[in-house]
């Protein structure tokens, strides 16, 4: 897992970059020299400004932020109840950077939009939650001690998984519950945090919130689209030469950020994450950074994640590699997940291999789709069948028995080192007699074909079933499956 802040960029004017060049990580003194001072502001004014500027959330949903501090406004109305303001630094999601560059070199615009939040509601307390793999915690803590907050204002460390940034996995630990969505939908902001109606929002719409404050509705509305006002935050990584944090306004062409990173020309570009879409390279020239921009190529905003591929890669490789580790990353609790998960990850590697037609791939999606407690089933499919789109004519040469004649390079910035000991099932035919023991033990890797005999992908075995795999291997009676280390 890489520990260190990939570089910052900037196309054009600066806002939640400003200083960064001056001052590397800006200090107290540093933050009010470069953004000035701010005041508190009344819950009508707040309400007013995250509505003028048309404020959404930055983590990937996109909801907009004035109905959220509505929401828990009327709600703590309703219950007479008292406020908790979250922010979700956690970033789970292993391709973002952006706010963890937020937590090293700018904590205070952070803390200026939570205690901007957290005056308008009177809230009793602002909660900060960031991933346990160490990276901003330092200049958080420190940030806090240069400072006075208008409430107590607390950090709090979650597992850095894909699923521990889920706003409701967040209130889970929060409360001291295991790190996962809640098995069942519910708004936190009538029940967050302790019970409490609970305002929680991404890192850098805060940050957004503190700069709008400064600037003006009129001002802020200055860079960006006249839907999208303002300046969105890109992690830029995958086959880039110059991987990189860029702040740009709303409506740059996405072709000048990937000129910016050196970018090669490759068979597609991911758009958004590992929940997000791909898109070709004819798609990228026609593309505009911003919600609308990117959705009429096919694209999605997402939090702001750009992962272009090389020509040297094979992009459904990668992508079988990332729906395998977001199967792993399954909270457990819910069929879609815990079950549909894994077969939509098997179904893309049956699919990849050329064993399977594509019509799998989209029959395994649609179980889970619509049907999770949370949006993981609904974002891996999402992901699945965008590759399986984008990527047709190497899913026809793969089919074909062909292959792409590209290798699987790891570029998507999957958590941990590659296996060091990939395996694979193999089978003895003369032996197997169809008892078909294996594919209980293991149903997530191993199916019965219509005559009862095991089938499985040629592909390694995620590790995250290895387990499975030797106890199926220790199970057949006749000895006829093995596992054997992968070429």
């Amino acid at each position: 897992m890489r520990t260190t802040v990939p570089a910052v960029a900037c196309v054009g004017e600066p806002r939640l970059t400003a200083g960064f060049a001056e001052f590397g990580r800006l200090d107290l003194l540093a933050h009010e020299e470069v953004h000035g001072p701010i005041g508190p502001m009344e819950p009508a004014n707040l309400l007013r400004l995250a509505e003028g500027i048309q404020l959404k959330g930055k983590g990937g949903a996109g909801f907009p932020f004035a109905k959220k501090l509505r929401a828990v406004l009327e709600s703590c109305e309703r219950q007479d109840l008292t406020a908790v303001v979250v922010v979700n630094a956690t970033e789970g999601e292993p391709a973002s950077w952006k706010d963890k560059v937020l937590l090293t070199r700018a904590p205070h615009l952070i803390l200026d939009g939570a205690a901007l939040a957290a005056y308008a509601l009177d809230a009793d307390e602002i909660v900060i939650g960031i991933a346990d793999d160490g990276v901003g915690k330092e200049s958080l803590t420190e940030a806090l001690q240069e400072r006075r907050m208008p409430v107590p204002t607390t950090v709090v460390t979650v597992p850095h998984r894909f699923i521990s940034g889920e706003g409701g996995a967040l209130v889970n630990g929060i409360n001291g519950l295991p790190h996962i969505p809640p098995g069942t939908k519910k708004r936190s902001s009538d029940s967050g945090v302790g019970g409490l109606p609970t305002l929680l929002s991404n890192a850098e719409t805060y940050a957004q919130l503190a700069i709008a404050a400064r600037l003006g509705p009129y001002e802020y509305a200055a860079l960006g689209t006249d839907d999208e006002p303002g300046t969105v935050l890109l992690t830029v990584t995958g086959a880039a030469k110059r991987p990189a944090v860029v702040e740009c306004a709303a409506g740059t062409p996405l072709r000048e950020i990937l000129d910016l990173c050196e970018a090669p020309d490759g068979p597609g570009i991911l758009m958004g994450g590992y929940h997000g879409k791909w898109i070709t390279q004819e798609a990228a020239d026609r593309a505009e950074i911003s919600r609308k921009g990117l959705a009429a190529v096919g694209g999605t905003l997402g939090a702001g994640i750009v992962v272009p591929l090389g020509a040297d890669t094979c992009p459904l490789g990668e992508a079988a590699q990332v729906v395998r580790y977001l199967a792993g990353e399954s909270a457990g609790q819910c069929g879609p997940c815990k079950m549909g998960l894994p077969d939509l990850a098997r179904a893309v590697d049956l699919a990849v291999s050329g064993s399977a037609p594509v019509e799998v791939v989209r029959a395994a999606a649609g179980d889970v789709k619509g049907r999770g407690a949370c949006s993981h089933p609904d974002g891996t499919a999402r992901f699945a069948l965008s590759a399986m789109e984008v990527f047709a004519e190497d899913l026809r040469l793969h089919t074909t028995g062909e292959g792409c004649g590209r290798r699987v390079k790891g570029v998507m910035g999957l958590p941990g080192a590659p296996d060091p000991n990939p395996q694979k099932l193999t089978l003895d035919w003369s032996r197997c007699d169809g008892h078909g023991l294996c594919a209980h033990v293991v149903p997530d890797f191993i199916r019965l074909d219509a005559n009862g005999y095991p089938a499985f992908p040629p592909t390694p075995v995620p590790t995250w079933l290895r387990e499975g795999a030797l106890k199926a291997v220790k199970v057949c009676p006749e000895l006829a499956l093995r596992l054997a280390k992968a070429e």
